[in-house]
């Protein structure tokens, strides 16, 4: 069975001849795309490849920092649909890819999403050169529709988390709850907008390099909320 300890030792690999490995993690909304991701990237922290430097040589950049602005989607008219394929900038989340992978910056800043104020922050997060392997996570690296065909060939490797449909839903109501959205709207925005795109994602399934283990997600986020 695979373990936390197998998909460290896979991410780990990617790095080879000093060159810049990217990593995506993929998966419907509320699957543990971003839990695993930023474990992954504190088990890997310590632990570097021989010759590369403790704690700077793993980054983690979300795709989220690329949704449009509120005040763009209402301009647009598509904010009743905000986190579907359309309402984030794909082309700029390829473009910083591409510049991540061709690696002459000395440093590149990307985007974070605030959930507080669901709104994009640029240039909240620096990718130091030191960085050779950057970990990536969201729910379109792997769809082929538009400007987010350009995302995968920038990538090594793409994960996907699969769990249960009960689970997943559960952890998403929760989830809008937390950032201010009563039971009944938070359930009728996850059956609705959310589970339209969670339907458009499980295509993508078929695409990916692994399949993460309902048993590791499960573990990480039991770990998570022990913490």
């Amino acid at each position: 069975m695979t373990t936390l300890d197998d998909l460290a030792g896979r991410a780990r690999s990617l790095v080879r001849g000093g060159r810049r490995a990217l990593l995506g993690i993929a998966g419907e909304p509320g699957a543990g795309k971003s839990t695993l991701a930023r474990y992954l990237v504190a088990l890997l922290k310590p632990t570097p490849p021989p010759g590369l430097p403790a704690h700077e040589w793993v980054a983690y950049v979300p795709m989220d920092g690329f949704h449009l602005a509120d005040v763009e989607l209402d301009r647009l008219g598509r904010r009743d649909r905000k986190g579907a394929p359309d309402t984030f900038d794909a082309a700029g989340y390829a473009a910083l890819l591409r510049r991540l992978r061709e690696d002459e910056d000395d440093v590149v800043y990307a985007p974070a999403f605030e959930r507080d104020l669901e709104q994009p922050i640029a240039g909240s997060i620096p990718i130091p050169r030191a960085a050779r392997l950057v970990v990536t996570e969201g729910n379109y690296l792997l769809l082929e529709r538009g400007d987010w065909a350009r995302v995968r060939p920038q990538l090594h490797e793409v994960w996907y988390c699969e769990l249960d449909q009960a689970e997943r839903v559960r952890r998403l109501v929760a989830r809008h709850e937390t950032f201010g959205k009563d039971h009944d709207a938070a359930v009728a925005w996850v059956l609705g907008t959310d589970q339209r795109n969670a339907e458009l994602i499980a295509t993508t399934r078929s695409r990916a390099d692994l399949i993460v283990p309902e048993e590791i997600l499960r573990s990480i986020d039991d770990r998570a909320m022990a913490d």
